[in-house]
């Protein structure tokens, strides 16, 4: 057990000096930055235009359900790229291949399950 837990010591003195770095960078920042407040840059910036109203708006649900179609497809796209890499393996081949096969499968039934509840469709 000698040296075991300087290992994790490593680790720990390396986070500490990233956490000083991002800290003494926003430090630096807020020191040199000017900081003369006006009126029109304390208001709300909204894409350019004068904020009306309250800002109370709401939003279709349609929109949550591609975003989270678009996060089942970055999920999918992050498994394939390490399972290109191990198929190549010796001894791995069928194995990866069948197990890739059942995840599409998967990701193929929640596609069909989303397009059969017209879910896909942009009206």
């Amino acid at each position: 057990m000698d040296g075991y837990f300087d290992r994790y010591a490593v680790v720990v003195v390396l986070f500490a000096i990233g956490i000083a770095v991002v800290a003494g960078g926003l430090f630096v920042n807020r020191m040199l930055r000017p900081d003369r407040p006006t009126p029109d840059k304390l208001t709300t910036y909204e894409c350019g235009v004068d904020p009306v109203g309250e800002g109370w708006a709401q939003s279709q649900v349609r929109y949550y359900v591609f975003t989270y179609l678009y996060v089942v497809f970055a999920v999918d796209a992050v498994f394939l790229f390490p399972w290109a890499t191990v198929f190549a393996a010796p001894g791995f081949g069928m194995t990866t291949l069948v197990e890739m096969f059942v995840f599409l499968g998967f990701i193929a039934i929640g596609i069909l399950y989303a397009w059969r509840k017209r879910v896909l469709a942009w009206t």
